[in-house]
């Protein structure tokens, strides 16, 4: 008996890997059983429009995903979360050469924060998006103009969070790794560069 409904799209979904595209990559998947060695840590936001391997048309292991609702990235704090987790072991255990915050358009998260949305019912929310609290401050456009401003300058504040952080820290310093800050357009499938932090 099928399961109806999304579970079922997703058991179709896995078939069809396994049945056409897992062996055409067979040799590839072979060499990735045995080896972790992406060259690239990705952070992007939650949303389920947004593909950081389509969207670089990366093959699997090439990128290291790191996936947050408004690709926050809180700045390093004595209590380590799953986030700092991520980007150490990406820096210091795999040896990540590059990190990208990718921001993109239509963003829920930025949406809240540019109209002044009611969180009061999504606690956890509306916490998690005091990380972009200087996003907000250094964004002065109003109207039309400020969802995507916004947008642009929390990919810009995502990147100094991240310099923060003593394995990110000391790889800048050893000139062993680069901070690239991306925007992504969903209906035109451009990607921008908002500019990258400690010039590099």
């Amino acid at each position: 008996m099928r399961t109806p409904g999304p579970l079922h799209e997703l058991s179709d979904g896995i078939a069809r890997f396994q049945r056409e595209v897992f062996p055409a990559k067979a040799e590839l998947f072979a060499r990735l059983a045995g080896a972790h060695r992406p060259t690239a840590l990705f952070i992007g936001c939650s949303d389920a429009r947004v593909v950081p391997e389509l969207i670089t048309q990366s093959e699997p292991g090439e990128l290291f995903v790191v996936r947050t609702a408004g690709n926050l990235v809180p700045a390093r704090a004595s209590d380590p979360d799953g986030v700092t987790a991520s980007i150490e072991y990406a820096v210091s255990v795999l040896g990540v050469t590059a990190i990208v915050v990718c921001g993109h358009s239509g963003c829920g998260a930025m949406t809240a924060l540019a109209e002044g949305a009611d969180l009061s019912s999504a606690g956890s929310v509306a916490r998690w998006l005091r990380h972009a609290d200087a996003s907000v401050a250094r964004t002065a456009e109003t109207g039309p103009g400020r969802l995507p401003a916004l947008i642009r300058e929390n990919v810009r504040v995502q990147l100094e969070n991240l310099a923060t952080h003593p394995a990110v820290a000391r790889a800048l310093a050893a000139a062993t790794l680069g901070l690239h800050g991306w925007v992504y357009d969903i209906p035109s499938g451009g990607v921008s560069d908002v500019g990258r932090a400690g010039g590099l």
